[in-house]
């Protein structure tokens, strides 16, 4: 599968040597951009807020405090990911792995599935052809063999019709880890075009030799994969680069786990792969599959930046926790719910929300578990569910104590966490409160947390993307 990381992209225009300016400073300049607006996501313009709660805490802590910050332009989907957006991943996967199969010469052994070379017959690095239609109904024996391969068979096979082999459905990405390259120890040469001799923070300097980065690597053991944590001497930009694979399938099991002594099989079986529950929020998925789903969705749209020959954009990301709240506000600075009262049912008595009202009638609102998205009316921002439904991932980790010390610009704290550190390290803040939660959790400013590596039924995302201002026309 062919995979790409984009660390940074800068387009030049070319101008011809005529334009030398008769000697004078021009610049090289492209034609004025305007960010064109993602399908599904909203803008959140840049502004000022207080954050925080504004209520006591439901669990009587004392660690609440409140403090005004800004944060920078940004788009927002405007509902919560769902399971039919989800489902374009998992199928993405899926036929990604299902041609390499099939071109695979020790399995379906067909060369036209991938690409070898270009119009002008060049040889070029192989990458998949997509235009070919993979033969699911009517295969070949070496085409039957190959795609066999990607279902239950044998004692593993429960269904009358063929179910696909979820743990199959591996998606290998790279990410880069910039907080571990922007430190001063790690900082490149300029004078000598290098990774040299270094100054640490203390105002050691150190030689190359002694300066180790961490970096995560992945390898195959009987048939499945190990994720492993290395050190090594910092010599390139690509010592910065983990590789991952992670199985992306949701975790359905997860609505009989999180739940003891309750039928929850139906939800387990039907939930995420019916298309009943196409437009209900994606649920048992982990921080770390809705990362590499945000990897996968920028790439998506940045291969089809490059075929039509159009400047690449921002990743895809989960948002830092100051921009949810900012943006669950609704630009009512110091509002309680998203829409921007102090309670939660209308004068008519209605739930402005899907949460668990009362003393545990979760029917009460209209439904039992998740609702459709935007079953409710949006914030002043048009963003929907940004209370209820399903809690929500954000990419910043959880402390007790974040207030204190992040910065009042776009604060965050993230920890790029590797495989052999501990678990408090890999506690990310979660948002929003969800169909099974009290009213307290519904509060903009109500913050907790869950482990990035976990699953949960109640559990959501949905991504947003930096905004580019561009220049001035």
């Amino acid at each position: 599968m062919k995979k790409f990381l984009f660390f940074s992209a800068l387009v030049l225009a070319l101008v011809s040597c005529g334009s030398k300016g008769n000697g004078e400073l021009v610049g090289v300049y492209s034609r004025a951009y305007a960010d064109p607006t993602p399908f599904g996501m909203v803008f959140i313009n840049r502004g000022s807020f207080t954050t925080g709660t504004n209520d006591q805490e439901a669990n009587w802590a004392m660690n609440s405090q409140s403090k005004t910050v800004s944060v920078d332009a940004f788009w927002m989907d405007e509902t919560e990911i769902t399971n039919g957006e989800y489902r374009q991943f998992v199928m993405y996967v899926r036929d990604s792995i299902a041609r390499e199969r099939l071109a695979d010469p020790a399995i379906g052994g067909d060369e036209s599935f991938k690409i070898t070379q270009d119009r002008q017959g060049n040889e070029v690095v192989p990458y998949l052809n997509w235009d070919k239609p993979i033969p699911w109904n009517k295969p070949n024996e070496d085409q039957k063999r190959a795609l066999d391969s990607m279902f239950y068979v044998g004692e593993e096979a429960i269904d009358l019709v063929p179910q696909l082999n979820a743990m199959r459905l591996n998606y290998r990405f790279s990410v880069a880890d910039y907080k571990q390259a922007s430190e001063k120890v790690n900082k490149f040469n300029a004078l000598k075009n290098r990774y040299d001799r270094s100054v640490d923070g203390l105002g050691v300097t150190k030689d190359s030799a002694d300066v180790m980065v961490k970096k995560d690597t992945v390898y195959s053991v009987d048939g499945g994969y190990v994720n492993q944590t290395i050190y090594r001497p910092l010599n390139s930009r690509g010592d910065f680069i983990s590789e991952k694979i992670l199985n992306i399938y949701p975790d359905t099991l997860c609505w009989i786990r999180d739940f003891t002594y309750a039928y929850n099989e139906p939800y387990m079986k039907m939930y995420f792969s019916h298309p009943g529950y196409g437009e209900y929020p994606v649920v048992g998925v982990s921080w770390e599959q809705a990362t590499a789903f945000c990897v996968w969705r920028t790439r998506l749209f940045n291969l089809h930046q490059v075929e039509a020959g159009g400047p690449l954009v921002q990743d895809w990301r989960l948002p830092i926790e100051a921009e949810w709240e900012y943006a669950a506000r609704g630009g009512r600075d110091l509002a309680m719910y998203p829409w921007g009262g102090n309670y939660i049912r209308t004068a008519k008595g209605c739930f402005l929300a899907n949460f668990k009202p009362l003393r545990g009638n979760y029917t009460d609102d209209g439904y039992m578990i998740t609702s459709f998205v935007a079953a409710y009316p949006p914030n002043d921002y048009g963003l929907y569910d940004m209370a209820g439904n399903v809690s929500e991932w954000t990419s910043s980790v959880y402390a007790e104590s974040t207030l204190s010390f992040v910065n009042d610009m776009n604060p965050d704290y993230q920890v790029n966490v590797k495989s052999n550190e501990p678990d408090v390290r890999r506690r990310k803040v979660i948002k929003g409160g969800s169909w099974k939660d009290i009213g307290a959790y519904l509060q903009c400013g109500s913050r907790t947390y869950e482990y990035q590596q976990e699953t949960k039924s109640y559990i959501g995302f949905r991504c947003v993307r930096s905004f580019i201002e561009g220049q001035k026309n």
